[in-house]
């Protein structure tokens, strides 16, 4: 496990582009102690070696039973996947994996991919010069390259939209915003911390987001105990101005949004490493010395108020606090290219559609 930890320090070695995984988090999802996700699922690292007994290469094999009933599927994913610029390791890899999958019933792989949908997953086929992001997979051009030699296509592709945040909320949000208040008694306010303590927001807003990207390829449910895990790990890195809540009238939640400074330069000072200063790193991004770029790490609406204004009114909240807060830019984490109404969102701020990745797949 240390080998397959360590790997992408020297694989990415002076490359200003890549952003490291914290290596403990790493190490967790593969202790049913620490992922909950492994009460429905069962993993297995692979290491591939020189003849010297040097690493080379890693993967991860993941078979998501929950995902696989949902979608009537037998899919093995494969996750963690880096290698050095030679076909056979890559190809070992993969092998091992797929070997993998069909002793355990699969018929297909696919990936990269975690074990849930929060996870990482997409391989980066174009903006390889772009500095990479916190919440999603960076890799260098000769990956594609190697799938697609190995006869892997296209299963789907994701892209970020990244926009300057403007001075003033554009009048079409500001008018959908106010309709959205007048018609439909929708309000929006910041998180706080009654809301998780006293009313279970913590809870209510994944069990939101259950509903709200129950849809999307690949998804599985999260479960009470992964929450748990969530809220333990996220709560608090939270600024609680970034974090927008949309109720009704009746004071039921039905959409939110989560945003938080882009951390992609403290871990990469950090070098995925908690100490000794990584934590200081992690803390000054997150409340003395921000990026200039927030990141919408998850955006969800209740499935029945899609179309009713609820985004307006997260952007109309969060543009006067990124200002305040000094970002000059936002970018979503990955969305579904033929996701057209996530994606139309943006338009009033004509957004830049950057860092494309795919999901391979290939049968058994």
């Amino acid at each position: 496990m240390d080998d397959f930890v360590h790997l992408p320090r020297r694989l990415y070695a002076g490359n200003p582009c890549y952003v490291p995984d914290l290596e403990q988090d790493v190490r967790d999802t593969f202790d049913p102690r620490k992922n909950a996700g492994l009460e429905f699922s069962e993993i297995q690292a692979f290491v591939a070696y020189d003849e010297a007994g040097r690493p080379v290469g890693r993967i991860a094999g993941i078979i998501n039973h929950h995902a696989n009933e949902k979608w009537n599927a037998k899919n093995v994913r494969f996750g963690f996947i880096e290698f050095t610029d030679d076909l056979q390791v890559s190809a070992a890899l993969l092998d091992a994996a797929a070997a993998w999958g069909r002793e355990r019933g699969m018929d297909t792989i696919v990936g990269p991919m975690g074990i849930f949908d929060f996870d990482k997953e997409g391989m980066l086929v174009e903006d390889f010069d772009r500095l990479g992001s916190s919440i999603a997979i960076y890799n260098p051009p000769y990956y594609p390259r190697h799938l697609e030699a190995l006869g892997f296509v296209k299963e789907v592709d994701w892209v970020h939209a990244r926009v300057a945040v403007p001075k003033e909320i554009p009048p079409r949000y500001a008018r959908t915003a106010a309709l959205a208040q007048e018609m439909f008694g929708l309000k929006v306010h910041a998180l706080t911390e009654e809301d998780l303590k006293k009313r279970d927001y913590g809870h209510k807003v994944f069990r939101l987001l259950n509903e709200a990207f129950a849809p999307l390829y690949g998804y599985s449910e999260l479960q009470d105990r992964q929450i748990d895990e969530y809220l333990q790990r996220y709560v608090p890195l939270l600024d609680f101005r970034m974090v927008p809540l949309v109720e009704n009238a009746e004071g039921e939640l039905v959409g939110v949004a989560i945003t938080l400074p882009s951390l992609s330069e403290a871990l990469r000072k950090s070098g995925g490493r908690m100490l000794p200063l990584g934590w200081f790193h992690l803390l000054r991004a997150l409340k003395w010395k921000r990026a200039d770029t927030a990141d919408l790490y998850l955006v969800g609406v209740r499935p029945d108020y899609q179309g009713m204004g609820v985004n307006a009114l997260f952007f109309t909240h969060l543009i006067p606090i990124y200002n305040q807060l000094g970002f000059k830019y936002a970018e979503t984490g990955p969305q579904l290219e033929d996701n057209v109404k996530e994606l139309g969102q943006w338009a009033p701020l004509h957004p830049e559609l950057v860092k494309r990745r795919r999901c391979y797949k290939k049968t058994l």
